[in-house]
């Protein structure tokens, strides 16, 4: 490394990571937002927006991985010096992510009620109807959220950030406006929460794939690289999008399930846990957006074949990452009972989600940056099999069957399924951190 000529500077490293980090946190507070407008409705309507969300989760990481398989590949071909096959694989993505989309969309609506009752069978009969008025109207903005994602991760891959980010300030801006309208002037209850989601949505896919066609963009989608399907192309983003997808999917299809464990202890378990959800993410904003850049950085690094720089900068961002979400949980559990206050929450419900974040929190700590940043530099080396092997069954043998013990046999509720949650993060954390070290991640890594 002393002899090479650095792939990244700081100020590259800086220009790339504080749009996201800015991204991430508009994220966050809309979802903030929106579960401090929904709680003035009543705890069945937060119950069942959080509820919804958590497929929605689902939804969306399965969208991130193609979005993340087409970045992936796009830096790797950038870093190559072939900014011509950067540019179709730009297209693919495109392409992909919106048959993708639509297909989910559809089958969604199509099944939204048997998916409600299989997940959260025994739910209340007005957090059911709740849940299905967010989901219906939700569910029509899939297309639109996939192709934004595409747009989204075609800019990070050439180290555009800020062009995602103020897409993302006008989707985030309309959102809040749209809610606060909708629930307060317009009394439209949960429907007046999804309803500007969607219109939000529409108008920032819109926005960021006129924005990818501009021909000062190095990956430029055209029309050509859209409107057919490539096979080889296609299959490179898939090599990485499919593991990813699954890795993602089934993870949060496990977190559905164990809320699904939640909802059997009634609102307050499932309110308090929304709640905590809301507030564990802004502890985790950094590290979101440290491990959207590892994706960029390393993918860079691999194209160009430069496999120490990969390493270094893998622990550069890491590190950092530990020294952000240590300070940022921190004040989290500082400031918590301020933060709770925001909510309209009874005092049991409150409680219980002070517990939850302080496990939570504390253990993101020494946990998260190495337990969900660190795979993402395995991702951009193309070990993308190892991370989804590990994320599964780490998430099958300990979240779940771990919470099943804890939350249902032994009747601890929420706080058995974030005990297992940690007991999940300790497993993953030791698998990550010995294949990086055993540097058995290279062997993977092959110019293409």
């Amino acid at each position: 490394m002393q002899t090479q000529q650095k792939l990244f500077t700081n100020r590259m490293l800086l220009t790339l990571l504080w749009p996201l980090v800015v991204e991430q946190a508009l994220n966050v507070l809309v979802g903030m937002s929106d579960t401090v407008m929904v709680s003035s409705v009543g705890e069945a309507a937060i119950s069942g927006v959080s509820l919804v969300d958590m497929i929605n989760y689902l939804i969306l990481n399965i969208f991130a991985a193609l979005a993340t398989g087409g970045a992936v590949i796009t830096s790797q071909f950038l870093g190559a010096k072939k900014p011509e096959k950067a540019s179709r694989s730009a297209g693919q993505l495109v392409t992909l992510s919106s048959i993708l989309g639509t297909a989910v969309m559809a089958l969604c609506l199509l099944l939204r009620g048997p998916m409600l009752r299989l997940f959260f069978g025994s739910i209340a009969d007005d957090v059911f109807q709740a849940a299905m008025i967010y989901f219906t109207i939700t569910a029509i903005s899939y297309p639109f959220l996939a192709l934004y994602n595409a747009g989204a991760a075609i800019f990070r891959s050439v180290g555009n950030s800020e062009v995602s980010m103020r897409v993302s300030v006008v989707m985030n801006i309309t959102n809040i406006v749209g809610n606060a309208f909708c629930i307060f002037v317009l009394r439209m209850g949960v429907a007046g929460v999804a309803v500007p989601t969607l219109v939000s949505r529409v108008l920032g896919a819109v926005i960021i794939l006129k924005l990818t066609t501009r021909h000062d963009n190095v990956a430029r989608v055209t029309w050509d690289g859209v409107k057919h399907l490539q096979p080889q192309m296609a299959k490179n983003i898939l090599y990485i999008g499919i593991p990813s997808a699954l890795e993602n999917s089934l993870f949060q299809l496990g977190r559905v399930l164990v809320v699904s464990m939640i909802s059997l202890f009634g609102t307050v378990h499932i309110s308090a846990n929304a709640v905590a959800n809301n507030l564990d993410g802004m502890g985790c904003i950094v590290g979101q957006a440290i491990g959207l850049a590892m994706i960029t950085v390393v993918g860079r690094c691999v194209g160009a074949q430069q496999l120490e720089q990969a390493s270094y900068f893998t622990k550069k961002l890491l590190l950092w990452d530990y020294i952000a979400q240590g300070a940022t949980n921190a004040l989290i559990l500082i400031f918590l009972n301020p933060l709770l206050s925001v909510y309209t929450l009874s005092d049991e419900t409150r409680h219980l989600a002070w517990l939850l974040v302080m496990i939570h929190a504390g253990s993101a700590i020494f946990l998260w940056p190495a337990g969900f940043v660190l795979p993402n530099a395995l991702r951009a080396a193309n070990d993308v099999r190892f991370t989804m092997l590990t994320s599964i069954l780490s998430m099958g043998i300990w979240r779940l069957a771990f919470s099943y013990i804890l939350c249902v046999q032994m009747g601890m509720g929420a706080v058995g399924v974030w005990i297992a949650m940690v007991v999940d993060w300790v497993c993953r954390v030791t698998c990550f951190v010995v294949r990086f070290v055993s540097g058995a991640w290279k062997k993977k890594c092959v110019a293409k």
